[in-house]
């Protein structure tokens, strides 16, 4: 929902309510001095209700913040007993020569009174935060639906092409032998990435090992094309056994490949992979090539976050670093 719209909703229900509050004012004609103390708690809440639609619930109302959503709403409550009695107690006396409490009334009764009406406006915002954030998950959940849709038939779409050409490259892969070992070795590792791509499980989760091979074979299928001139360094480190997400890995690689420098022997293309206890870290770092390059290939930051947050809700981080001569990612992911 647009903010615009919102502001404009919020308006009308304010007009409705202080209409309602005030119309006895209009009608009968009574004058302000007589419902100035109304006018003021009114305020009051207002500022309360928008503290907590504002700050308090969308900053605290989540898991492991219960102890700052707590002492949150009791600044707020407290902020409205302040903002009561300076306005009601202080300024009005001053103004008006009257107050809402007189000057015995003992300062627990005031607290408690106060408390009592500061807690409307604790739950209402509550409820219209909870009530809008409901339906800012309702249309999120519709469009990923519809992305998953659309997504599903474009993969159905695109299933012959792939087997095809699979199949087409173990025919060439046995045509290449006679001819040529190096030839031949590279259609097979043409032939190992496509078809792992092919072969993805059906709920795109795959064996981290799998997911090294793809990356080795990928990087093999370089090194035939640069040779001697190619220096990669790829290590790996810890238990391989989990599950990741099928090619979530290859797209920081072949960013490095297109837009870094891989003939430099003194600064290669460096990629670590470490597992520790379920967390990931992939880290990619690569001098940075200044000739121009073709912009028609490569995988943009854009599609890369937006995969991530798809398959990692809340479960992964992104760093990026570029110093103008050396750019870095590094990709931590909770398995």
């Amino acid at each position: 929902m647009k903010k615009t719209k919102i502001v404009f909703i919020h308006l009308i229900c304010w007009l409705v309510v202080l209409a309602y509050f005030y119309g006895e004012v209009l009608i009968k004609g009574i004058t302000l001095r007589h419902v100035a103390f109304d006018i003021s708690m009114n305020f009051i809440q207002i500022v309360e209700f928008y503290i907590c639609y504002l700050w308090v619930y969308p900053s605290f109302l989540k898991r492991g913040k219960i102890i700052q959503l707590i002492c949150a709403i009791l600044l707020t409550i407290a902020l409205f007993i302040g903002m009561r009695y300076a306005i009601e107690q202080v300024l009005y006396l001053k103004w008006f020569g009257m107050m809402n409490y007189s000057g015995d009334t003992p300062i627990s009764k005031y607290i408690s009174e106060n408390i009592y009406y500061s807690l409307a406006f604790l739950v209402i915002p509550a409820a219209v935060y909870s009530i809008q954030q409901n339906y800012k998950n309702e249309i999120a959940t519709r469009k990923l639906k519809d992305e998953v849709v659309k997504s599903e038939l474009a993969f159905l779409k695109s299933q012959i092409n792939p087997h095809f050409l699979y199949n087409t490259l173990n025919y060439v892969y046995s045509l290449a032998i006679p001819v040529s070992d190096k030839l031949a070795n590279a259609v097979l590792r043409l032939s190992d990435l496509m078809r792992y791509t092919l072969n993805e499980s059906s709920d795109g989760m795959v064996s981290l090992a799998k997911e090294i091979n793809y990356l080795e074979s990928y990087i093999e299928l370089f090194k035939m094309r640069f040779e001697p001139k190619f220096y990669v360094d790829f290590t790996t480190e810890g238990i391989l056994y989990q599950k990741i997400a099928a090619l979530v890995l290859i797209p920081f690689v072949e960013n490095a490949f297109k837009h870094g420098v891989v003939n430099d022997k003194n600064q290669p293309v460096r990629i670590r992979l470490k597992v520790l206890n379920k967390r990931l870290s992939f880290e990619v770092s690569n001098k940075i090539s200044h000739a121009q390059k073709d912009h028609s290939s490569g995988v943009g930051l854009i599609n890369i976050h937006r995969r991530l947050d798809l398959i990692y809700p809340e479960k992964h981080e992104l760093l990026i670093s570029n110093n103008g001569n050396t750019y870095k990612t590094t990709l931590i992911l909770n398995l």
